[in-house]
């Protein structure tokens, strides 16, 4: 059993979208459609599995409403519904700002021990001549 405590969910929406995006395939069909709607065989033949396994992701997407689907003649024709992926992207966003500003946080101590580094004990700077153009 899991623990609605631990498991980000905040909508049965959003809970769907994550487990659509969970599978890679589905990733890569969405990535397909994002050059424009296509017909369910169309999508199919891009992947190298059955045309059934094709049809069961493309009904998990469209009931995530990562999809969305509509007839024109006999086929059933695609195209990517973007706004569940705001939410992802809500989600992300707390990770973003964590990175950008850990990695800043490093980069600044890195710098600093770089400056502390190329200083001599006295506290003048160390040439940055290499050794080979150096006499002595």
């Amino acid at each position: 059993m899991r623990h609605r405590s631990v498991t980000y969910s905040a909508s049965r929406s959003n809970e769907a979208t994550f487990q659509a995006l969970a599978d890679p395939t589905r990733r890569a069909v969405l990535d397909l459609l994002r050059r424009g709607s296509q017909p369910a065989g169309q999508i199919a033949s891009a992947f190298p599995v059955s045309r059934p396994a094709i049809s069961k992701h493309l009904r998990l997407l469209r009931r995530a409403h990562l999809v969305r689907e509509h007839r024109e003649g006999r086929n059933r024709v695609y195209q990517l519904n973007p706004e569940p992926l705001r939410a992802v992207d809500s989600w992300i966003e707390q990770y973003r700002r964590f990175w950008t500003a850990s990695l800043t946080n490093l980069k600044s101590f890195v710098e600093a021990e770089y400056a502390k580094e190329m200083e001599t004990p006295e506290g003048q700077p160390r040439s940055r001549k290499p050794k080979s153009d150096q006499k002595g």
